[in-house]
Order: C-alpha cells, then sequence, then structure tokens
C-alpha cells in the first residue's frame, strides 16, 4: 500500500485536491496543492509543490469526461506522487446517518445518492470524483467526509423548525455545513490558541457560499445555515435567509421549482442585489449604489448573525474569520468588527490590514482572526483515520 493520500474538494467549476504524505507519528507531510479549472471549452490543471514552487500543468478540452483520472496519471507520474493510499472526497451533505468519515463502498454511495434531495446542486459535485475514480480502479480506497458531520451534535431547539413534528421525523431538520472548514479552524485553535478553544467563539467562514458557526469548547453549539446552503447569511448568489411567504409568492406568480431553484441558487445574493457581480472585490471596487448597497447587506447580515449566535452562546470571547473573504479582505473583517463594537469587538487597523492572524486590539474584549482555513488537510486526515480504523477496529492492539 501506498503512504499518499490525495484530498478532493469539488465544486461547481473547480475541484481543489492537495497531496500529503503519512509521515508516521499520525502527522501529515504536504507535498503539493492545486486545482482543475472547468470553463466552457477546456479544463486546466494548475499546481504547486509546498515546498518548491510550480509544476508544470496540462489541459484538455473539456466535456470529454475522465478529468480526475487524468489527474491522477498526473500525479503518479509527472508530479511524481507515487502510491496513493486512498482519496477522500468533500461530501457536502451525510444526513441524519452518516456523522463521521467512512469508506465509500457500493451500499454507501446509494446510500449517500438517496440523499440527494437534500443539497441537489451540492450532492452530485461531491459524488461524481469518486464515481469516476471507483468505475475505473475499483480495489482504490476512497473515503466520504461529510460537511455536516460536524454538526451532528446539535439538538432542539437549535436544530428544530417550528413544523409538524412528523416532518422533523422525517428529516426536515436543521444539519449545517462548511464543518470541514470549521473542523480545520477548531484544529489550529486548539493547537495554537487553546484557551480560546475552550471559550465561546464565532466563526466566520465567509465566502462565495457563507455560514458562521458557534463553538463552545471546539463544539457546534448554533450555526447559520441549516436544512440546505440556501439558509442564513447573504452570499455570491444565494439570499440566505428569506420569508418562506417570499417563495409562496413567486411560486403562486408564476415560477416554476426549476425556475425558483435556479433563481434562488445562481442568481440572488451579491449578484441579485448589486445586479453587477458576486465577487465582493468587484463590488467594493465599484462606485455604483447598487454594489454599496450589495456590501451593506451582506455585512449587516454578518454581523446581525454573529450577535444571534452569541447569543446562543452566552458571550462571546473570539471571532475567527476564514474563508475566501474572510481570510483575505480586510474591509469586510474590519466593517463587519465595527458593528460589532457594542460587544467589545474593537480591530487594530494596521494590524487587519497586515494580514496578521490576531486582528484585535489589546484592549478588546473579544479577541479578533483571521486564519486560513484547511479542507484538504482536514478531508487527509480523515482518510488516515479511516484507513487506521479499517486495520485495526478494535483498536491498536486488534
Amino acid at each position: 500500500m501506498g503512504d499518499c493520500l490525495l484530498s478532493l474538494n469539488a465544486g461547481s467549476s473547480s475541484l481543489k485536491f492537495a497531496l500529503f504524505r503519512q509521515a508516521g507519528n499520525g502527522t501529515l507531510e504536504p507535498l503539493l496543492r492545486g486545482q482543475l479549472k472547468t470553463s466552457t471549452t477546456e479544463v486546466h490543471l494548475q499546481a504547486s509543490r509546498t515546498h518548491g514552487g510550480p509544476l508544470t500543468g496540462m489541459s484538455w478540452s473539456a466535456g470529454q469526461g475522465g478529468d480526475v483520472l487524468r489527474l491522477l496519471q498526473w500525479i503518479r507520474t509527472t508530479a511524481g506522487g507515487g502510491e496513493i493510499a486512498a482519496v477522500g472526497h468533500r461530501i457536502v451533505h451525510g444526513g441524519g446517518k452518516f456523522t463521521q468519515p467512512v469508506i465509500a463502498t457500493a451500499d454507501i454511495i446509494a446510500r449517500i445518492q438517496a440523499i440527494t434531495p437534500l443539497a441537489p446542486l451540492h450532492q452530485p459535485l461531491g459524488l461524481a470524483p469518486l464515481i469516476e475514480l471507483r468505475g475505473d480502479e475499483p480495489e482504490l480506497t476512497q473515503v466520504c467526509c461529510f460537511d455536516t458531520a460536524f454538526h451532528h451534535g446539535l439538538a432542539p431547539p437549535v436544530s428544530r423548525y417550528g413544523i409538524p413534528r412528523e416532518w422533523e421525523l422525517a428529516g426536515i431538520r436543521r444539519y449545517g455545513f462548511h464543518g470541514l472548514s470549521y473542523q480545520s479552524i477548531v484544529d489550529q485553535l486548539s493547537d495554537h490558541w487553546p484557551e480560546l478553544a475552550a471559550g465561546r467563539v464565532v466563526v466566520a467562514h465567509l465566502g462565495s457560499g457563507a455560514s458562521l458557526c458557534a463553538l463552545s469548547n471546539c463544539k457546534s453549539m448554533d450555526t447559520t445555515m441549516g436544512f440546505s446552503a440556501l439558509d442564513g447569511l447573504l452570499m455570491g448568489t444565494r439570499p440566505g435567509s428569506i420569508d418562506p411567504g417570499v417563495i409562496l409568492h413567486l411560486l403562486r406568480s408564476g415560477l416554476s421549482t426549476d425556475d425558483l431553484e435556479h433563481l434562488l441558487y445562481h442568481e440572488s445574493g451579491l449578484l441579485g442585489v448589486s445586479g453587477i457581480s458576486s465577487d465582493i472585490r468587484d463590488l467594493l471596487a465599484s462606485d455604483a449604489p447598487s454594489a454599496r448597497e450589495a456590501v451593506e447587506l451582506f455585512v449587516f447580515r454578518s454581523a446581525r448573525e454573529t450577535a444571534a449566535l452569541a447569543a446562543t452562546l452566552g458571550g462571546l470571547d473570539g471571532i475567527v474569520f476564514t474563508g475566501g473573504i474572510g481570510e483575505h479582505n480586510s474591509t469586510i473583517r474590519q466593517m463587519v468588527s465595527d458593528r460589532l463594537g457594542w460587544l467589545g469587538v474593537r480591530v487594530d487597523p494596521e494590524a487587519n490590514a497586515a494580514g496578521l492572524q490576531i486582528v484585535s486590539q489589546a484592549q478588546s474584549s473579544v479577541r479578533v482572526m483571521a486564519l486560513a482555513t484547511d479542507e484538504e488537510k482536514v478531508i487527509a486526515r480523515s482518510c488516515s483515520a479511516a484507513l487506521e480504523e479499517r486495520q485495526h477496529p478494535n483498536g491498536p492492539e486488534g
């Protein structure tokens, strides 16, 4: 068996990947990272070694299929990745059954496919690379890592909607998402800031998809996404929380369910409000009033939901910004934090602009941080643990 672990994180137009070597004592040595970016005409592979700079990538025509198989072959040959012990996949929804990583089997895949209606757009994206690899290399160990698993401990009243109980028993409840990202932040806090890890922290995963998570002693106590990835914060093309009456009104106005789904997933959020772009950077650079209004709504909703999660926690010791916007956009961090000044949040403008890990002032009663999330490393760790469990199902002594 090889000693390398490949993590795959599939999105709508790209597939991020990272390769790690199991270095012993439970540690993982990062070897390379990259992504497959798909346009209407071609797929482009780009990657860099963790230590050593960019690697020579490759491109091929889009729509041919076999993209992940090409990636695997490239890793084994051009990138010198060697033998791969397992491939891990980010799967968005685990429903109420999958609360930890599992090794993929035909039965497991069928059970995951059965809950696709809970995440109709995201679930097929995560499953597609797994199914492609399984068809060509059935003996290759593959591990499913679920975004919802991090939140599986959520219980009433947090997990409950105000609907007839039979629908809750049928699975209509709050699940939460972005769990791999939150686990990455928990790992970092536990390793480097244990006193904060033991406290009450809101993690703000802000990107094209966005959510918040309330942590108490590193456990998820509440989160802004619920039954679906549409809930909570304003996002790039998704509206976040919306009055259910709006949905009823749109349906009665003549929209089909397919048209409504497209509107909610692809035409709303920052793009819908601004009419310009789903990218917060474009909107911050624009002089258009609608761009400013979209940014203001994003900030308002982020701050309001942070305050709500502080109420769940009974106080607030820290805020951690992560995700593409949270980690890299100092303007948004400052704007959200300014709205939370009444909670004792004080950001140091210089530290924030410099992109330091701790961006709060010394006198701030709430520590404010900006940390990079590493979902691929969390996936690789899950692969390693799954392999160990298979080898020693009853512990090290077998």
